[in-house]
């Protein structure tokens, strides 16, 4: 059974939009996964950096349907630092073209959104 949100208010889901990012961004291998996201949480340009793998990616690159084994980032971060996050990004990263994608957060845990805004300032 679920838990009924009014139970806890602190960590109720806010019902107004927030300064939050989620970013995806492929990595090939889990040593690039592993330096990206511990770069950035060190840079203080994300709070939070989830590794998952079994991502299989279908693309065309320079005129060819690609086939790859790849590893998620998911980045979680602050509006104001997206910019200077994703030139981090296209710095580090080893490919030509680096997936950088920020999805707004439309609502979340105040709690966790507070907790957020500390880590990235």
């Amino acid at each position: 059974m679920l838990a009924d949100p009014s139970d806890d208010p602190s960590d109720a889901p806010s019902d107004h939009s927030s300064s939050a990012l989620v970013v995806l961004c492929t990595v090939p291998d889990e040593p690039t996964a592993e330096r990206l996201a511990r770069g950035l949480v060190e840079a203080r340009l994300a709070a939070c950096v989830n590794v998952l793998g079994g991502v299989r990616s279908f693309y065309r690159w320079k005129g060819t349907v690609q086939d790859d084994r790849e590893l998620q980032l998911v980045i979680k971060t602050r509006h104001a630092r997206f910019e200077a996050l994703a030139a981090w990004i296209a710095r580090e990263h080893p490919y030509e073209v680096p997936e950088v994608l920020a999805l707004p957060v439309v609502a979340g845990a105040p709690s966790y959104l507070q907790w957020l805004d500390a880590q990235v300032p």
